[in-house]
């Protein structure tokens, strides 16, 4: 028996398997598959091409088909890009409503909490798993809201991290991966590895990483992401436990996976480059902490974004000496060698100017080039924008120019029969306030394809007793309207006021009063025009 305990010890805590490969290696391999990263990105995309076309070609009442490849879509996009996946999530729960399938409707909201604490929007996670009814669910599914909850939970924790708020987390977090665990099929891959985290969540490296190994050495079947996943974990044990050269093999591991699997919502490359940061190598942390950031930034995780933006200034600043003190030493060894001819050091000086000018060039050109992406980007949007709404309207007006057409001839009708009566009723029959709603509807359905987002983030910027939502027969509200036609540029009260059928003092005390009621008035309508074209083909 002690024989086997030794063994044990001995296969998951002196040979670790990962560390195997030497650092330098497994670098090398990284930097490789981050040039390939491309290539896998667009299997993604073609993967998610077909599976578009697939939704496109099922017929519109087989809802459970669409439910599935809508899920599968959900999936591909849920650890890639967030406005995507937050895309289909809506999908699934419309086409779960049109089933009148409650367990689906609460799963769709399931998987909305999960981008949701991807994104690391902890408060809308929590407000949206509270309206899930777990008694509605299948087994499985309540597995998937406890894992949630516990992540929830113990991601706050971790961002708190404070000893008056951060243990009650905690301990909530524990009853939930208690109950996922309690759930899952005794020996299957979930079941391993919410154990493992919970002993690591406890503390417990030692049975946290023994569990999570099982699922590496036993030929598991498992995702990439997965690998990635536990990997990642077993990384941060092995340098939490003195074992910093395994752990930084098993992080680059993780951060290859990642790469493998199209993977933007991620941990492993910006941990990577924290403790390659610590270790002086500072060029490569440089490198994969701005690979992290662009990773965060195409799948809109704040969170992760926060925690980049806290050391990013410290590596570009190393970096940046680590280049200064080259630049230094060259320098040096210049003034060494042309202090032997005047000549060279006046030849010298003159280059030094002329870099100086290059470089003033340079940042020139790299600000007009950000300009230039600004510009560029408003233009497609307006473009989009106005795509959208020039189609829409010139269907409308052709629609008046047409009634228009046999009122007319109704009327040139009835004047040569001289039915003075029948003119009156037909120009009676003219409803300005239904043409006027019809206008509306048009404007509203039109913004919110353009901008499907606009509601959530107009309300993100209330507390919830303010938060302004359409009534179950509206698209957009009057308040919403007013901002919405800002957002399309309309910011003149006098010409929302004619638009709408109002005072322009109306307007104004509307404008003044929800921007009041903001929890940053001062950035209220800037945060409106901040919010992103949402591409229909998405």
């Amino acid at each position: 028996m002690k024989f086997v305990l030794l063994f044990i010890f001995t296969a998951f805590f002196v040979f670790p398997g990962f560390a195997a490969e030497n650092t330098d290696s497994l670098l090398n391999e990284l930097k490789m598959e981050i040039g390939r990263k491309n290539i896998y990105d667009n299997a993604k995309i073609e993967r998610i091409k077909n599976l578009k076309q697939l939704y496109h070609n099922t017929p519109e009442n087989n809802h459970d088909v669409q439910y599935n490849i809508c899920l599968k879509l959900y999936d591909e996009y849920k650890s890639y890009q967030y406005d995507s996946a937050y895309v289909y999530v809506n999908k699934l729960k419309d086409i779960s409503k049109a089933m009148n399938d409650k367990p689906k409707a609460y799963y769709s909201k399931i998987k909305l909490g999960f981008i949701l604490l991807s994104s690391g929007m902890f408060k809308e996670t929590f407000d949206c798993m509270d309206k899930i009814d777990v008694s509605a669910l299948t087994d499985s599914m309540k597995v998937e809201y406890y894992f949630i909850m516990y992540r929830c939970n113990t991601d706050l924790a971790k961002y708190n991290s404070d000893q008056y708020f951060a243990p009650d987390y905690t301990n909530e977090g524990n009853k939930y991966i208690d109950s996922a665990i309690r759930l899952s099929k005794p020996g299957s891959v979930d079941q391993i590895y919410y154990t493992g985290l919970k002993h690591i969540n406890a503390n417990d490296n030692y049975n946290g990483s023994f569990q999570l190994k099982k699922l590496v050495f036993n030929n598991a079947p498992i995702s990439m992401h997965m690998r990635a996943m536990i990997s990642c974990s077993l990384g941060q044990i092995y340098i939490n436990s003195d074992k910093r050269k395994e752990g930084i093999n098993l992080l680059i591991e993780s951060a290859i996976a990642d790469i493998k699997s199209s993977t933007k919502e991620t941990v492993a490359l910006f941990t990577l480059a924290e403790q390659l940061y610590k270790d002086g190598n500072i060029k490569d942390a440089y490198t994969f902490i701005q690979l992290a950031k662009a990773d965060a930034d195409f799948y809109g995780a704040r969170q992760r974004k926060i925690q980049i933006g806290a050391i990013l200034p410290l590596v570009a600043a190393e970096e940046l000496n680590h280049s200064e003190r080259e630049k230094n030493k060259i320098m040096m060894y210049l003034v060494a060698i042309t202090a032997l001819a005047s000549l060279v050091i006046l030849f010298l000086i003159m280059i030094y100017k002329q870099l100086d000018k290059l470089k003033h060039k340079e940042r020139i050109i790299e600000e007009k080039n950000t300009q230039l992406k600004h510009i560029n980007y408003k233009l497609v949007e307006d473009g989009h924008i106005k795509e959208e709404y020039i189609g829409q309207f010139f269907k409308i007006i052709s629609g008046y120019i047409l009634k228009l057409e046999k009122l007319k001839m109704s009327i040139d009708t009835k004047l040569s029969i001289k039915k003075y009566d029948d003119i009156k009723q037909l120009v009676n029959n003219i409803n300005i306030k239904e043409e006027r709603e019809v206008l509306y509807y048009s404007f509203d359905h039109i913004f919110l394809k353009i901008f499907p987002n606009f509601i959530s983030v107009f309300n993100s910027q209330f507390e919830e007793k303010d938060q302004i939502w359409p009534q179950e027969h509206e698209v957009l509200n009057t308040d919403l309207r007013i901002f919405a036609l800002i957002k399309m540029g309309i910011n003149d009260n006098e010409t929302i006021a004619k638009i709408l059928e109002y005072s322009v003092n109306t307007i104004y005390v509307y404008r003044m009063r929800i921007k009041a009621k903001s929890i940053n008035p001062d950035q209220f309508e800037q945060r409106l025009m901040d919010i992103k074209v949402v591409d229909s083909a998405e």
